[in-house]
């Protein structure tokens, strides 16, 4: 598949390589073109794309200290002082006529939204899932999402799986079957976050570069907005909330979840500009490790024998997923390199 998700989702678009400055004209023996200029800018990458993984993988962390509040609160105030943060973003950055852009036009809108859905019931699944002592399986999630992207490469772009990519399927799906003995039911947490992240993922590449990263975001929080205000009021009303109820630093910490959200999108940002596609591929997997570390260390997460096996099994066929990834990243430039030569 040709993009590579987060788990924020957000982050499923790479922005494109900031222009050279006005009047600069790097040739070989311009410093910023040498071998130096390159190793600094993929080290700038790998260390962006490692704060971004890195703060996504330690989200369940946060989720455990907003306790009381639970899934539909957090996300609720998740998406609401998301959007006023990036307001905030858009206004530092002069970028309101490329968010009007977006809006104006009908296709691009119409795809955020769709977006905006799916990225709300992750959102909602993962909270649901840290909060009710299920990170593990809220990890499983992210763990399966390459094999989803694999799958959506099938049934709707119609490719040709290779014979490494079908092995991969063949051994997720397996796993799926011993991590279902395992739990006694379908682990539908770590499912829907796999689907729902992998469309979403998949609707975002068909938006295409006409929309940054900042200007999808905010688009998307403007769709769930009127929803998620609508439920803190109600919470509010009811007596439910935890935003005014338990002390100011419970209210700052959640206040703080416009950061938390769009900081590693930013990360993501200037990592997926200075890195290629394959790179950030492997760099995914340091967020659902993270994650399931957490669970197992933190939050003291029961781990059987069975449950063992089952991540095992996902383990290989992500393995098998990553050679094939990195043979043919190596074949292509092989090829491009000997297309350059003739």
């Amino acid at each position: 598949m040709g993009f590579v998700p987060s788990p924020d989702g957000s982050s499923s678009l790479s922005a494109p390589a900031p222009a050279a400055a006005a009047g600069s004209s790097p040739g070989p023996s311009s410093p910023a073109a040498g071998p130096k200029a390159v190793d600094k800018e993929t080290t700038a990458g790998v260390l962006f794309g490692i704060a971004a993984y890195g703060l996504w993988g330690l989200l369940p962390l946060y989720f455990f200290v907003l306790m009381p509040a639970g899934a539909v609160e957090i996300v609720a105030n998740r998406v609401v002082w998301s959007l006023l943060f990036c307001a905030l973003l858009i206004t530092v950055t002069r970028a309101w006529s490329a968010l009007a852009q977006a809006l104006r036009n009908r296709t691009v809108f119409g795809s955020l939204a769709l977006a905006a859905l799916l990225i709300a019931v992750n959102w909602l699944t993962y909270t649901y899932g840290v909060t009710t002592g299920q990170a593990v399986e809220a990890s499983l999630g992210y763990f399966i999402n390459p094999l989803v992207s694999v799958l959506l490469g099938v049934f709707v772009l119609k490719e040709k799986l290779r014979p490494l990519q079908w092995a991969a399927v063949g051994i997720g799906f397996v796993a799926v079957g011993v991590l279902t003995y395992s739990y006694g039911k379908l682990p539908w947490i770590a499912l829907t976050l796999a689907f729902s992240f992998g469309l979403y993922g998949f609707v975002k590449k068909r938006v295409g570069p006409r929309v940054d990263a900042v200007t999808s975001l905010s688009v998307e929080t403007m769709v769930l907005a009127p929803f998620a205000a609508a439920t803190m009021i109600f919470l509010a009303a009811t007596g439910t909330d935890t935003l005014t109820t338990q002390g100011p630093g419970h209210f700052w910490l959640l206040v703080a979840s416009g950061v938390i959200t769009a900081v590693p999108l930013l990360f993501f940002g200037a990592s997926a500009r200075r890195l290629p596609m394959t790179t950030i591929g492997l760099l995914q997997y340091c967020a659902p490790v993270l994650q399931f570390i957490i669970a197992l260390v933190v939050f003291r997460e029961a781990m059987t024998v069975d449950r063992w096996i089952g991540f095992g099994v996902v383990w290989l066929a992500l393995a098998v997923l990553t050679v094939d990834m990195l043979g043919t990243a190596r074949r292509n430039s092989v090829a491009r390199r000997a297309k350059r030569g003739t």
